[in-house]
């Protein structure tokens, strides 16, 4: 037996430390939200992405949503984007392609927006939740300098225990089949160097949420 083999070996040997961890008898929340009722969610979410820097476009409909989509791409021709049926906008593929708007290369660092959808956005803390897999590049939210996300409201969730409570709901199939799971709070920004604050330097500086509904 080589080396490598033993040592393996003895590792399948030791039992797994996750397994039979008790529950938490009265688990505390990050953010404790009293009521989480849809609206009650969706002005705290309105009201923690804002604290956190990010530009919240609410819109009545698909239609409206469509023309702020629209109007914060511009005059750029070229987006790194998720597939159409990923992001919940009604017309969205039909509108890019009347604009000439087309999907560049997910790794192309001279294109300026990124447009994604969600898996969720959570009122505690302005958060969205971000996964990506087949057409859904990680890139759309990483790379651009600008990251448009659309979410429905009905997609607003109290907290990240919400979130992995409806994933393992749901037998956690979507969460495993995700290459990642990412959680955005506000533009990319860090203070390392000499406490000066530098804006972008991880990934977008600018995130604008086009709220649907």
């Amino acid at each position: 037996m080589s080396s490598r083999e033993s040592i393996l070996k003895r590792l399948r040997a030791v039992e797994d430390p996750a397994l039979n961890i008790p529950d938490i008898p009265d688990p505390v929340r990050v953010v404790p939200m009293a009521d989480t009722s849809p609206a009650v969610l969706r002005e705290a979410f309105s009201k923690t992405a804002a604290r956190v820097g990010v530009t919240l476009w609410s819109c009545a409909g698909d239609a409206s949503a469509l023309e702020q989509v629209l109007a914060l791409i511009g005059d750029d021709k070229q987006i790194i984007a998720w597939d159409a049926e990923h992001i919940p906008l009604e017309g969205l593929a039909e509108a890019l392609d009347q604009r000439g708007i087309t999907r560049a290369d997910v790794r192309d660092s001279s294109v300026r927006v990124g447009l994604t959808g969600v898996e969720a956005a959570l009122a505690g803390t302005g958060s969205l939740v971000v996964s990506s897999g087949p057409g859904k590049p990680r890139s759309a939210s990483l790379l651009p300098p600008v990251h448009i996300a659309v979410v429905r409201t009905e997609q607003i969730m109290p907290d990240v225990e919400a979130w992995f409570a409806q994933m393992a709901d749901a037998g956690l199939s979507h969460f495993r089949q995700s290459a990642n799971h990412v959680f955005i709070t506000g533009g990319s920004r860090t203070a390392d160097i000499a406490q000066e604050l530098i804006l972008g330097a991880h990934g977008p500086v600018e995130v604008h949420v086009v709220l649907v509904g």
